[in-house]
């Protein structure tokens, strides 16, 4: 999944992590000392984009951050090549927790009206 994020002073960041998706939010891992974790706790409001530019799912909402040993086990998770997310040699992870507030999907379509299917962390019909 990409994540966005922004800070006042260094502008605009954007990444790939693994996600776990719980059924209510998205778990993400970066090092506790990366741009995105710094971003993250200056400015908590993000955008997460699945990569796929036909099926496209958009996500808005606040990152909370959690230091590793804060996390519950079943919140970690694995990247499908079966790393945690992060860069070798780097010691403290930062887990991000984000509610989607607001979510917009569309299927092989251009920008149309329409596509917001949450909003306010509810599920529109």
């Amino acid at each position: 999944m990409w994540l966005s994020t922004s800070h006042p002073e260094h502008g605009p960041h954007q990444v790939p992590l693994w996600f776990l998706w719980d059924g209510r939010a998205v778990w993400m891992c970066t090092g506790a000392a990366s741009p995105t974790a710094r971003n993250v706790r200056a400015e908590p409001r993000v955008r997460l984009a699945l990569p796929d530019a036909f099926d496209v799912v958009l996500l808005q909402g606040e990152a909370e951050c959690f230091p590793d040993q804060e996390v519950p086990r079943r919140r970690r998770g694995r990247s499908p090549t079966g790393s945690a997310g992060i860069r070798a040699g780097e010691d403290s992870f930062l887990y991000l927790r984000v509610v989607p507030g607001t979510v917009r999907a569309w299927h092989g379509e251009p920008e149309l009206r329409g596509r917001v299917v949450m909003r306010d962390g509810n599920w529109l019909e």
